[in-house]
């Protein structure tokens, strides 16, 4: 066995041995990642060039960045009262029925997912979800596992909902009107069947207390505002940074630049101390990024993931319905075993050549599609399968709900394995048997 061998081997069992630390937690999920990406150093797995400034292949400061610039602007936007002005709008507009509730927040959370980026989204609603179950005497983490499920599927409708969505458009040339027509009808049925889902998953969350229900009918949502010209000013400052999303691709700015700048201007403006904001940032969460990264990157230099991309295309080559079906469920399981980030980096240019094979964007744009879905909705196996899912566990357990391992991938592996049939069923309808 030669040295090449030997370290890639090497990579995957610290992988795997990093892996086994985060799901039975016998190590904090920090302490693991970090550790982890410690070892692929030492082991040359990786180097430090290509961990720290390889855009494919190491740490991913645009969504550091991303994540620390919403951070920050959540941070001051907390203390204008404007989550617990939702809340109890949120509260009342269900009346305090559990279930309703659920249903109003994700579905509102999968809408907003298509339209933000997830991370974002769920950096704004999940201190709301937290809020509103206080008042109502419910269990928070089923919410905010439901939230962040929802805020995968829906981040899959559009180009800019979720990032590997960017990443497969700017690859396969795909406009954000291409995304609309052909991920957002399948989107749409995937929130029905997860709403529906949700209903008999979580039903030991939706105890119904009527005093608490009748309490918060009598609130006034506006009394909840805290201070209002801090709120106006946020409001602004939110405005521009979603307007910038949205434009970022005639802007040539990276929704990391956007971020970091709205987040700091937020803090110039907002007249409140620099060090009392910076306490609420999630530092842990970036951390754990970072660490991941570093890990992922390792074996993406090692060749692993170029290597299953590329086993998985030889096995269906030729057959257009096999290989889509083989990239829908295909990437469900490397997605959920790291972040869908960098997974979507390392095998995009395989999909590629692979379309290019099966006749171009044509007929074969199929596959461009059972790859984005594949992906985004495995999203919801595990809590590092996506981003989205890391953030809310980190303001959970600051929050004082730990949200384990096992207890996310029980209803998270449903999910993938229900929305992914779901899924492939549509794209065989749709680009096959109805074609």
């Amino acid at each position: 066995m030669d040295a090449v061998d030997l370290t890639t081997w090497l990579a995957v069992a610290v992988f795997v041995a990093v892996y086994v630390l985060i799901a039975t937690e016998w190590v904090h999920r920090v302490a693991a990642a970090l550790g982890g990406a410690v070892v692929m150093l030492l082991i040359g797995a990786t180097d430090p060039e290509h961990a720290f400034f390889s855009e494919h292949a190491g740490i991913d400061w645009n969504v550091l960045f991303l994540l620390l610039g919403m951070m920050l602007i959540v941070a001051v936007l907390q203390r204008t009262g404007i989550f617990e002005f939702i809340a109890v709008w949120a509260a009342r507009r269900a009346r305090g029925r559990p279930y309703r509730l659920m249903v109003l927040l994700t579905v509102a959370t999968g809408f907003l997912s298509a339209w933000l980026d997830n991370v974002t989204t769920v950096l704004l609603i999940a201190p709301v979800t937290v809020l509103v179950c206080r008042r109502l005497g419910l269990p928070v983490v089923p919410y905010l596992i439901a939230e962040v499920m929802a805020c995968n599927i829906g981040g899959a409708a559009t180009l800019i909902g979720d990032p590997p969505n960017i990443m497969i458009g700017s690859r396969a040339n795909l406009s954000f009107n291409d995304f609309l027509v052909h991920m957002t009808p399948v989107v749409v049925v995937l929130m029905i069947v997860f709403v529906l889902m949700s209903r008999v998953m979580f039903r030991k969350a939706f105890r119904h207390d009527p005093e608490r229900a009748a309490s918060i009918m009598e609130m006034n949502p506006r009394d909840q505002i805290r201070d209002g010209r801090l709120l106006l000013v946020s409001g602004v400052v939110i405005t521009a940074v979603m307007v910038c999303f949205v434009l970022h691709t005639w802007l040539h700015l990276e929704p990391s630049v956007v971020a970091i700048s709205g987040g700091l201007l937020l803090l110039a403006v907002s007249r409140l101390r620099p060090q009392d904001v910076a306490k609420d940032v999630e530092w842990e969460t970036l951390a754990f990024f970072a660490g991941l990264f570093v890990m992922v990157g390792a074996l993406v230099q090692t060749g692993v993931i170029g290597r299953l991309g590329e086993a998985a295309a030889e096995a269906t080559s030729g057959n257009l319905p096999a290989t889509t079906m083989a990239l829908v469920f295909g990437s469900v399981v490397p997605s959920a075993v790291i972040d869908n980030i960098p997974f979507v980096a390392s095998v995009n240019p395989i999909v590629a050549e692979i379309v290019e094979a099966s006749g171009g964007a044509g007929e074969a744009g199929v596959l461009w599609w059972a790859f984005a879905l594949g992906a985004d909705l495995a999203g919801n196996a595990t809590i590092i399968a996506s981003s989205a899912n890391v953030v809310v566990i980190g303001i959970a357990e600051r929050e004082g709900h730990h949200i384990s391992f096992w207890q996310f991938s029980r209803y998270g592996l449903i999910v993938t394995a229900v929305t992914v049939s779901v899924a492939a069923l549509y794209l065989w309808l749709r680009y096959f048997a109805l074609a």
